[in-house]
């Protein structure tokens, strides 16, 4: 977002730094729109008054051009000071800123500084020092104030355009004793040191910022004088009493509850004032919330069940029923649901045709995994067979059949030698759980699927089961029988 004062090819800023303040009408806060600058007119006023705005509208002040140079809305110029000059860019000039002089209360015969002359080059290195200078004066100023035990917060540091003169914005809940760290102040960076007190609001629309609402401050862009605002306005809006919500970045509350407050004070004359409860036949009613743009009031209606329930009444049936308990009459029911239920039916609802105009996308669905189906037709199967529940052993039992097929073998496991059984193709968990074999008589107890392993502590060796059965192997030699 560019601007004519940024000086920029396009519309992207060159050097303004403060992109956000572009909309508003320039690069500064707070500007007065000239409806008559951008019209070949001639101006019919011959005021030599101008407003010049420093450091993008941080403040601004009055001027009177006694020169013979004519300036326009943007140009930077270099304006007297107490102490030296300063550099600023013209923001106003014509009949509109005998306006503002009079809404900033000036009188008549008040005299203004003047304007020296065009700013030059010189002027504008000098300037930019200053700025890139304020940074580094603001840490070090708050290490003084810190070390110090200054009970007081530095918000900003803004030099003049001559660099001999450093004015020092702080915020306070009271008067500060500050001799001390004046004379530091000005020993240390050798200007001359200006201490000016502010408010929160005040920081806040020197400093800036986005608010709760997604845009820039109020207080930073266009609003320049701060009205008092209390808890009532956000009562007289139905808002909720949140400290956190209705408080802005200056922790005070915000400025906005105050835009809004004359329409509803205009909408709540028409709604009567003592109807906080209303007499009916059904009982006590009491008053919970007002929607006053809608004009209608909820109430809570007692019930037989000892739960009351919340009705919506209009503003002209409650006037109704607050003329009836006046005189001394109580109506059957708050509010006739069978002619308001009528009334609904009566309308008829149309339906806008949106076909061919809005299409939904394609609902994307994950593929599902297989795998979980034939897990549970093999536990299905395996249960009607009789068979183990794991279904790995049984995959594991067609494999094997499967290969001795293709290899030649007779199933049924003939060649294997007489006297010993088969493999048992349970899992590994299942003979964990089971645990090892033990049998006194055959020999020392042997560990089953995985083979012997070897006892470490007593040395003694595994014996060899070339068979790989779970049985230990038997001694041929009845005269070795050592157990």
């Amino acid at each position: 977002m560019g601007c004519n004062t940024c000086g920029t090819n396009g519309c992207s800023p060159a050097g303004c730094g403060d992109n956000g303040h572009c909309s508003t009408g320039g690069c500064n806060r707070k500007n007065t729109y000239d409806w008559m600058s951008h019209l070949d007119i001639g101006s019919a006023d011959n005021s030599h008054l101008m407003e010049i705005s420093f450091k993008n509208g941080a403040h601004k002040d009055f001027y009177a051009n006694d020169t013979s140079q004519h300036f326009d809305q943007g140009d930077l110029v270099a304006v007297e000071s107490r102490n030296g000059y300063d550099v600023g860019s013209v923001s106003l000039s014509g009949e509109l800123v005998k306006l503002q002089m009079k809404k900033k209360r000036f009188k008549d015969g008040t005299v203004l500084p003047k304007v020296l002359r065009r700013a030059h080059n010189k002027d504008l290195q000098r300037l930019k020092e200053a700025r890139d200078r304020e940074k580094e004066t603001i840490i070090r100023g708050r290490a003084m104030i810190k070390s110090l035990n200054l009970n007081m917060k530095l918000s900003d540091v803004i030099y003049q355009g001559d660099m001999r003169k450093c004015t020092f914005y702080y915020t306070a809940d009271g008067r500060i004793d500050f001799r001390e760290l004046v004379r530091i102040l000005a020993k240390e960076f050798k200007v001359k040191v200006e201490m000016r007190q502010i408010g929160a609001r005040q920081e806040s629309a020197l400093l800036g910022g986005i608010g709760s609402c997604g845009r820039e401050l109020c207080c930073s862009t266009w609003l320049s004088d701060f009205k008092s605002v209390n808890t009532a306005a956000a009562r007289y809006q139905n808002l909720a009493i949140n400290q956190a919500k209705l408080s802005g970045q200056c922790g005070r509350l915000k400025c906005c509850l105050n835009y809004e407050l004359d329409t509803y004070m205009d909408a709540l004359k028409e709604f009567p004032r003592k109807a906080d409860s209303l007499h009916t036949e059904e009982g006590k009613c009491v008053l919970i919330k007002t929607d006053i743009f809608k004009r209608v009031m909820y109430y809570s209606i007692p019930s037989a069940r000892g739960r009351n329930s919340i009705t919506a009444v209009p503003l002209d049936r409650v006037k109704e029923v607050l003329e009836l308990n006046k005189n001394g009459e109580k109506p059957d029911k708050l509010v006739d649901t069978e002619a308001l239920l009528a009334e609904l039916a009566a309308q008829e609802v149309k339906f806008a045709d949106v076909t061919g105009q809005i299409d939904l996308p394609a609902e994307k669905r994950k593929k599902r995994g297989r795998g979980n189906r034939n897990r549970n037709r093999n536990r299905g199967r395996n249960k009607k067979s009789g068979g183990s529940g794991n279904p790995r052993n049984q995959d594991n039992k067609q494999s094997g059949q499967q290969r001795k097929k293709k290899d030649g073998s007779p199933e049924g496991g003939a060649d294997k030698p007489q006297g010993q059984k088969p493999k048992s193709n349970k899992s590994r968990r299942n003979k964990r759980s089971r645990g090892p074999r033990r049998d006194n008589k055959q020999g020392p107890a042997q560990n089953s699927g995985r083979g012997p392993k070897s006892d470490k502590r007593s040395g003694a060796k595994p014996s060899a089961n070339k068979s790989g059965s779970n049985r230990p192997p038997q001694n041929k030699d009845p005269k070795n029988t050592d157990s």
